[in-house]
């Protein structure tokens, strides 16, 4: 093989094994999408939702990566005064690309307006975000 192809071979390598490295950054290794209250059938709940009427709140993530991940899968729920009036979580992992839906519950004890704010971190101790927040807005009456 004469110099110039070897010179040319090196270069596609080096070009194929960076390709993957940056190819996302770190708020883009999970997506967070369609959030949405359901009842224990996973029926959404557009409207009417009621004092001590239990919720789940869901979302559908992703695993946007080539490689498992570990994630939690955090709800914080306040009320119109920014108060946290519940606070959970769900563990696990996901494997390449994988899509899951989880839920976690809730039942409100007092009418009022409440926000969900929905997390995907790598974990509870290494909360690093692995996609950007989203909110649910919640009215109970």
């Amino acid at each position: 093989m004469s110099e110039k192809g070897i010179i040319l071979l090196s270069i596609i390598i080096i070009s194929i094994s960076f390709n993957h490295v940056f190819a996302l950054n770190e708020l883009e290794r999970t997506s967070i999408d369609n959030p949405r209250l359901e009842n224990a059938f996973e029926k959404s709940i557009l409207d009417n939702l009621n004092v001590n009427q239990q919720i789940q709140i869901s979302s559908d993530i992703t695993n946007m990566q080539e490689k498992s991940q570990n994630f939690v899968y955090l709800v914080q729920i306040k009320n119109d005064a920014n108060m946290v009036v519940s606070l959970g979580w769900i563990s696990g992992q996901l494997t390449p690309f994988q899509e899951l839906s989880p839920s976690l519950s809730w039942t409100p004890i007092d009418s009022g307006e409440y926000s969900a704010e929905i997390f995907v971190w790598e974990g509870l101790k290494n909360h690093n975000a692995l996609s950007s927040q989203t909110k649910l807005e919640i009215s109970v009456s």
